[in-house]
């Protein structure tokens, strides 16, 4: 009877212990915390994903996915609905991707945000707001992979054109060509040897000429230098050609205001003088007696007393 005792309240101990682990596991594994639900809208692919993944916001977990189910009024589209921390961030401008989780293939809602409208993006479970889900990593590798693919068997293309034999050859004369030059520079190097030896005693000479240089330039530079002596010469010479500029236009103005008005009045009269004497000239010509009788009255003219008309004139009036 003691031992049916003993074996009832160890049984009673056991139970209550298993309760009472049941209902710790149970109030430390309850979620306390207030999450909004949220509609992804997906026409891509969501393979990898599960009710229970993880939602993050950039990086940060704030929530998890609820269920994955088929928009009946769209076929073709995914509707994931998300739970999602009420400090969580989401804006009009917010959206989802797939992301995945190293190399096991797990895959997780990954939320971002573009920025165009920071205004906060209310949610309720009778009305829940809608989010779009744009394509992700392997979605846009998948839609480019015929590009990519092609540019890929362009490449191998090229690559083996490159490797042809032709190129191959052309890539082999070449190096030897590279050789034979690599030889000829050797050689210039091995020739130019004694050349560089004797380099530090031509920069010793080209030294000295510079110092000589620059103290002849010095000498010639000095207050009582030649050149300031050539500098003197050319400032009198200078002033000597203002000085007979100066007398060159004085004489120049006198020959203009003073001696060609007399020669032009002397030229005037040489030239009435000459008109004279041919005048002169013109009539002794005509008429020699003109010197001992004096010249001869003109004929008087039409209108003057005496003037006839010549008979073979006579105007037909007066005849």
């Amino acid at each position: 009877m003691e031992n049916k005792s003993h074996a009832f309240w160890a049984g009673l101990f056991t139970v209550a212990l298993l309760v009472a682990i049941a209902v710790a596991a149970f109030l430390f594994n309850v979620d306390r915390s207030v999450r909004i639900p949220y509609d992804l809208i997906a026409r891509t692919n969501v393979t990898g994903l599960y009710t229970d993944a993880a939602v993050r916001y950039r990086g940060l977990d704030v929530g998890k996915v609820q269920t994955i189910k088929f928009d009946r009024s769209h076929p073709g589209q995914i509707v994931i609905r998300i739970v999602v921390d009420k400090n969580a961030p989401i804006t009009r401008s917010t959206f989802g991707s797939l992301g995945f989780q190293g190399v096991t293939g797990i895959a997780f809602i990954q939320l971002d945000d573009t920025g165009h409208d920071p205004a906060p993006l209310p949610s309720t479970v009778k009305d829940v707001a809608q989010l779009p889900m744009h394509p992700g990593l392997l979605d846009q590798l998948q839609e480019r992979g015929d590009v990519l693919l092609r540019e890929l068997e362009k490449v191998a293309g090229d690559v083996d054109a490159m490797l042809s034999d032709d190129m191959r050859n052309q890539l082999l004369a070449t190096a030897a060509s590279l050789q034979h030059a690599a030889d000829g520079v050797t050689t210039l190097s091995q020739q130019m040897g004694p050349t560089v030896s004797k380099l530090p005693g031509t920069l010793t000479q080209l030294d000295s000429t510079l110092a000589s240089t620059n103290q002849l330039i010095t000498s010639l530079n000095r207050s009582d230098g030649p050149l300031n002596k050539v500098g003197t010469a050319a400032q009198q010479a200078g002033i000597a050609l203002s000085s007979m500029d100066s007398t060159l236009q004085d004489l120049s103005a006198r020959v203009s205001y003073e001696t060609l008005p007399r020669v032009n009045s002397l030229s005037q009269d040489v030239r009435s003088a000459a008109r004279s004497v041919d005048r002169a000239a013109d009539a002794f010509s005509n008429n020699p007696r003109s010197v001992l009788f004096g010249t001869a009255p003109s004929a008087p003219g039409p209108g003057e007393p005496g003037f006839s008309w010549p008979a073979s004139r006579v105007p037909a009036a007066a005849q």
